[in-house]
């Protein structure tokens, strides 16, 4: 039996972009030259941020396409992450095991949000625009049962 869902936080795909995010603070920043803070550094960090707040802001929208389209946005961040850790590598910031860490972590979160978007995709397709609202399963969060009980 499968959990829940009550919250961005308890996605899967929001988790392994989470790691990434953090990987990419703790790990990679470090390494790069303080000459690099406003252009690197920079883009790094906007990149890691938007992985998850993109899926955040997706899962508060009341459309499941919606909730898609920012996943994309957050799918296209990690790639970006990708390409700058590639960059570090190139301009021997990180060493061979960094890229690997961090090109694995974004595989993980890549392959979970691509799992999620097909998951919401799917939903649109069969229930129409997929509109989620306060009384849906979807969004159940027991104020209805409360409401009903008083």
């Amino acid at each position: 039996m499968s959990k829940k869902i009550e919250s961005f936080e308890d996605l899967d795909c929001w988790k392994e972009s989470r790691k990434l995010r953090r990987f990419v603070m703790k790990e990679v920043l470090s390494r790069i030259p303080k000459n690099q803070n406003y252009s690197m550094s920079d883009n790094l960090v906007r990149a890691a941020r938007s992985m998850t707040r993109n899926i955040a802001e997706g899962f508060g929208r009341f459309h499941h396409g919606e909730n898609a389209q920012f996943c994309s946005i957050s799918r296209g961040s990690c790639l970006d992450v990708l390409d700058d850790l590639i960059t570090c590598h190139d301009d021997g910031y990180i060493s061979d095991a960094l890229l690997a860490e961090g090109r694995d972590l974004v595989t993980t979160a890549v392959k979970l949000l691509n799992g999620y978007i097909r998951y919401l995709r799917s939903i649109t397709n069969r229930r129409g625009p997929g509109r989620v609202t306060e009384d849906s399963p979807e969004w159940d969060d027991g104020y209805q049962q409360h409401r009903t009980n008083s």
